[in-house]
């Protein structure tokens, strides 16, 4: 595999060849790794070179200096570009602010996963109303620094806390939210998603109800989502399930 050009072969074999005994070391002049652990150095994408990722690269530090970024491009290049990267960081081991000069994108938080994070907000607050239940009284939000709102009624709630110059009916970037169990605050969270997550958990733990109105959501979330009962479906639910198994 050395012979035919697998570079991550001929990093980590650290033995000089026996016709050429004069030689360097294979991993000469490079940071040897950790016991057990081997320098990660994929050969270059098919087609292409040192010359042609390295302008790539260019493209990412120009996209990244605009005021609207196109994060999908990035993302696409940014992936296109980690053989370079990853010989550069194993041969050369660049300084950290060096590297990071060079791809600035890595400065950017990852926004794979912030698009997970929005995509799981966005689901949470679209499937009630798909199902056409009322989400009002589950779904609520208050201004943080400003008095929470009388919870004393609430059974099970999620309770968003947004900054006071939030104006978007779905917040994706709240102060908190809070898990509201019979009126208390039991938990708070920094995420929506994680905040479902772990009411779901208290009221299989507590042996509490589902919020009234919002049967079809649950029922949704406990059989499809979490797996926890393969039980039989209402038609409203099947049909969703069905509809979504296309896109699987």
């Amino acid at each position: 595999m050395r012979r035919a050009g697998c570079q991550e072969v001929a990093v980590n074999a650290g033995k000089r060849s026996r016709k050429n005994p004069e030689n360097e070391p294979s991993h000469s002049n490079i940071k040897r790794p950790k016991c057990a652990e081997v320098n990660f150095l994929p050969n270059f994408p098919q087609g292409e070179d040192p010359s042609s990722l390295d302008l790539l690269r260019q493209a990412i530090v120009e996209e990244v200096k605009k005021t609207e970024r196109n994060l999908p491009l990035i993302s696409k290049m940014m992936q296109n570009t980690f053989a370079l990267r990853r010989q550069i960081i194993v041969m050369s081991c660049p300084p950290v602010k060096e590297l990071m000069d060079l791809w600035p994108a890595l400065h950017m938080q990852s926004e794979e996963l912030h698009d997970v994070h929005t995509r799981r907000t966005t689901v949470l607050h679209a499937l009630p109303d798909y199902l056409l239940e009322e989400v009002s009284v589950f779904f609520r939000t208050c201004v943080d620094d400003m008095d929470e709102p009388d919870l004393w009624d609430a059974s099970v709630v999620l309770l968003t806390t947004v900054s006071d110059d939030a104006t978007s009916p779905v917040h994706y970037h709240p102060v908190r939210v809070s898990v509201v169990l019979e009126g208390d605050v039991v938990v708070s969270l920094p995420r929506l998603a994680d905040a479902f997550l772990v009411m779901f958990g208290l009221i299989y733990a507590l042996h509490l109800s589902y919020p009234k109105g919002l049967t079809n959501t649950f029922e949704f979330t406990q059989k499809i989502l979490l797996g926890l009962d393969d039980s039989k479906l209402s038609p409203k639910l099947q049909n969703l399930k069905n509809e979504l198994m296309l896109y699987v």
